[in-house]
């Protein structure tokens, strides 16, 4: 079921290189004529692949989408590195890799599979003091970056391809969200003592949500997901009465409710299949955490 584009919904978008993700929300406003439209984690302009916007009052649903695990596709060139990490950086330095065995490459990104801490690229959208790091990069500060727990819960060569004097290592990445797979590329590279940076960038899941389902045109008729089904498949569902419903958008607790919780933050259901809000548990009662408006524009 796909919700109309009058009363919002969540949006998935196939964004193409060379755009920014902010280019992508400001299309997006223009074809569906209406300036609430959030999105759920950034693409750098080199990357494609999945963003997932909220459009109308499903802006609020981001909020539990940001941190979900991704995948991503991506390319891996050994023997060269950037002041970005990424091909759109400057090369700051270049090592013959032609040397590295395959075996050594592999084993290179076994040791980056797994909880780890991981210090992202400097070139990055991480404030420092109210600043982005990239700005700070940019204007030629230091910008000393601290490591960040994250999970690689998946690190599969696919290809790897050999030319003069660089290796290109085609991988799949399941991470954990806030993984920089730019700095699995750096720290690749590092390891294996020939530096290396990314190429190649595209997102391919976030959670649930698959980039095969996205739209690559923007347009008035696109369609959007139903935010309640939405919120139910990402949180799980909370079936209410009419009356519950009432009393949840009037901020009142459903006394005893806290049993019929079946997750531990669901979406409550209304009778007629419409988003409530999200809900948990307070005691032996049930309160609402999120509250949706009853008519979404």
């Amino acid at each position: 079921m796909h919700q109309s584009q009058a009363s919002g919904g969540i949006l998935l978008v196939d964004k193409p290189g060379g755009v920014t993700s902010h280019d992508i929300v400001a299309r997006a406003r223009r074809a569906l004529n209406t300036r609430k439209i959030g999105h759920a984690g950034t693409l750098d302009p080199m990357a494609t692949g999945l963003l997932v916007l909220g459009i109308g009052h499903a802006t609020r649903l981001l909020t539990y989408v940001v941190g979900l695990d991704k995948t991503y596709e991506a390319t891996i060139r050994l023997g060269a590195t950037t002041d970005s990490d990424d091909a759109d950086g400057v090369e700051t330095s270049t090592t013959d890799a032609g040397g590295v065995a395959d075996d050594a490459i592999r084993s290179g990104i076994r040791s980056l599979t797994g909880p780890m801490a991981q210090v992202p690229s400097t070139v990055s959208a991480i404030k420092v003091g109210g600043r982005r790091a990239y700005d700070l990069a940019r204007a030629g500060e230091q910008v000393e970056l601290k490591a960040r727990d994250v999970v690689v819960s998946r690190f599969e060569v696919r290809e790897i391809r050999r030319g003069d004097a660089v290796v290109d290592v085609d991988v799949v990445v399941d991470c954990s969200s806030g993984t920089y797979i730019r700095a699995l590329a750096r720290d690749l590279g590092a390891d294996l003592g020939v530096g290396g940076h990314l190429t190649a960038l595209r997102r391919t899941r976030v959670g649930p949500f698959d980039v095969a389902d996205a739209v690559t045109e923007l347009t008035p008729q696109v369609p959007l997901k139903d935010a309640a089904e939405v919120a139910a498949s990402l949180l799980g569902a909370f079936p209410v009465t009419a009356d519950e419903a009432r009393d949840l958008r009037h901020g009142k607790r459903l006394l005893g409710a806290a049993r019929r919780l079946e997750t531990e933050t669901p979406a409550a259901i209304a009778p007629d299949g419409a988003l409530v809000g999200i809900v948990g548990r307070r005691g032996d009662d049930v309160k609402s955490l999120m509250n949706m408006p009853e008519e979404q524009p």
